[in-house]
């Protein structure tokens, strides 16, 4: 009988949790666990972890755009100095058009001159009667009084009494930039704006740079004859699409206004002094075909000062019809190219 307990008091403790067999499976399974805990362990310091980076990040997110917005917020407006300005650069010249409009150049040559990478200011000024010395004189001194830097814009008018519309890119004789920003008399677009768009156009030099952007679709066919559609903004936003930016606003290379005048076909410059209002197409068409790509568009508020221009009158649309596929013909083949590339200036947008 104590044999038999002795036995089975000898299997019990060799059975056991501290016997050899289940300390060796213990471990085994401890083994096995343990990278399971580890894991879970890392995947919540983790998800901490990103939980903290993301609260970080937009608190600093909101100090910037709080930052950004303050000035305007509490009613300040410094300048914005120009980040392009530099003599190596050059700058740029602005073209300024103008039609009977006396009153609105007091507004535009003094806020161009503001401008610090405005190199010359030129007044294209085509109409009969000339523009009298005290207006001249005039806006010298508005040049001279709004200019911020030491080097203050050579400005001039450039006469063209006979009110020819090609004259508006005539060739200027002593230019010392590269670029030409072409702008209506009615049109101000902010420094800070301007200058985003020449840094814009020095990557790509001879496209057309501008802030209105317009399209143009195949409508239909006629006798074998493609019909297109002139788009304004409207469809632009709509469809998403541009394959055109007015001079209205917008920079080119100089070298254009010496083709446009002297190697342009004169038939299509007849038909622009008949027409009166497609100068612009024109040369939208001139540039694409030389470079055979499309223009680019830059994002930017721009204002019209002034009363209504001739897009707002009656007939306006089918005025720009007409010239486009006249000129197509003229040309006898589409340049256009059609883009959806926009510019966006980083600084502007606080959120990506």
């Amino acid at each position: 009988m104590s044999n038999l307990v002795q036995i089975r008091v000898a299997a019990d403790a060799g059975d056991g949790f501290d016997s050899p067999a289940k300390q060796k499976a213990a471990n085994r399974s401890a083994y096995s666990i343990r990278p399971f805990l580890y894991l879970r362990r890392a995947k919540q310091f983790l998800g901490a972890a990103k939980f903290k980076l993301f609260l970080v990040l937009f608190a600093l997110s909101v100090i910037v755009f709080v930052s950004s917005r303050l000035s305007s917020w509490m009613g300040w407006n410094p300048h914005q100095s120009s980040s392009v300005s530099s003599t190596s650069r050059g700058g740029y010249t602005v073209l300024i058009n103008t039609w009977r409009q006396k009153s609105l150049l007091k507004q535009t040559v003094a806020h161009y001159s503001s401008c610090q990478s405005v190199d010359a200011i030129h007044l294209v000024w085509s109409e009969s009667e000339q523009p009298s010395e005290k207006l001249k004189t005039y806006l010298n001194k508005i040049v001279v009084l709004k200019s911020q830097k030491a080097h203050k814009p050579n400005f001039r008018f450039d006469i063209n009494a006979d009110g020819e519309p090609n004259s508006r890119f005539k060739p200027i004789k002593d230019l010392k930039t590269d670029a030409i920003f072409s702008v209506d008399d009615d049109v101000v677009v902010p420094c800070s704006t301007l200058d985003f768009a020449f840094s814009v156009w020095q990557s790509a030099p001879f496209t057309m740079v501008g802030f209105v952007p317009r399209m143009h679709w195949l409508d239909k066919e006629q006798n074998n004859a493609a019909y297109y559609r002139y788009g304004g903004w409207w469809s632009v936003w709509w469809m998403g699409t541009y394959s055109m930016v007015l001079s209205k606003a917008a920079f080119f290379h100089r070298k254009y206004l010496d083709l446009y005048t002297h190697e342009m076909s004169p038939s299509i410059q007849d038909y622009v002094s008949r027409e009166r209002t497609c100068e612009d197409i024109a040369m939208s068409l001139y540039v694409a075909n030389a470079t055979s790509g499309p223009p680019i568009w830059v994002k930017g508020k721009i204002y019209e000062i002034g009363a209504s221009g001739i897009s707002s009158l009656r007939g306006h649309s089918n005025r720009r019809n007409k010239c486009l596929n006249d000129l197509i013909s003229l040309y006898g083949t589409l340049p256009l190219v059609s883009t959806n590339v926009k510019a966006v200036s980083a600084r502007k947008e606080w959120l990506w």
